[in-house]
């Protein structure tokens, strides 16, 4: 299972100035696969939102065939409610983005983004006209740096440091496999391998914070639980609900 992703990664390298079909890439995830969660807060009491992850494409972003990764969540605690959107066109031999949009809207902020990313110039640029340099030749968002740590090998007591999110002000993020665990889910029960993933996210975080993310403990590597900091409602916890995934299938 492992030789299979790190195969992956060796392919997403070796392609990175050339194009194969995206069938050729065995990655965990693939264009089809969708994943719906129920939102809960730290807080207790009930369901308070749902949130839907999903694949669409292939999209064609400057003559580069992609995936197009998507994220919404809705959430509605009393008489105040949060949105969220995210979409991410990510090139999975290269295993890096093209393109990032984000749509946020509660009651403290309002914030929307929209960048394109040049791997070869490691560059970026906004649609508010905006720029700056990337560290890296292969960059990622935020919605496709969830996607990317389900390639890598879940050894509990890993430490991996990446200097890959396309701003440099965003750098690093540290993912840290914890252990593997059971939890329940409107699906049943799953075993689970938790996963930490601290970031750099003045907006969210006011500095650095901590995603944990349960990761399902099979060759699809599904994130069956996502526990982050928003605002208003303090900590969110998706909880997946039904997934229909091409990995399995395959």
């Amino acid at each position: 299972m492992i030789s299979r992703y790190l195969l992956a990664i060796g392919v997403i390298g070796l392609c990175a100035s050339r194009r194969l079909p995206i069938e050729a890439v065995a990655l965990p995830f693939s264009v089809g696969e969708k994943l719906t969660y129920e939102v809960t807060v730290s807080k207790g009491g009930g369901k308070v939102g749902t949130a839907t992850m999903w694949i669409e494409g292939p999209v064609d972003v400057r003559g580069t065939s992609t995936y197009l990764l998507r994220f919404d969540s809705k959430i509605r605690i009393a008489f105040l409610s949060a949105v969220s959107r995210s979409s991410s066109w990510f090139d999975p031999l290269r295993g890096s983005s093209l393109r990032f949009l984000k749509y946020e809207r509660n009651p403290l902020t309002h914030n929307d983004e929209s960048v394109d990313l040049y791997p070869d110039q490691k560059e970026w640029k906004s649609a508010k006209g905006d720029s700056g340099p990337s560290p890296s030749n292969t960059p990622l968002d935020e919605l496709s740096f969830m996607y990317f740590i389900r390639t890598l090998p879940m050894t509990p007591g890993a430490t991996y440091r990446f200097d890959r999110h396309f701003d440099a002000a965003r750098n690093p993020t540290t993912v840290s496999v914890i252990r593997r665990e059971i939890i329940p889910t409107p699906m049943g029960e799953l075993r689970v391998i938790l996963v930490e993933m601290s970031v750099r996210d003045p907006r969210h975080f006011k500095g650095e914070g901590v995603i944990r993310i349960h990761l399902t403990d099979d060759e699809c590597r599904l994130p069956a639980r996502i526990e982050s900091t928003m605002p208003i409602v303090g900590t969110a916890i998706l909880t997946i609900a039904s997934q229909n995934s091409p990995c399995g299938k395959r």
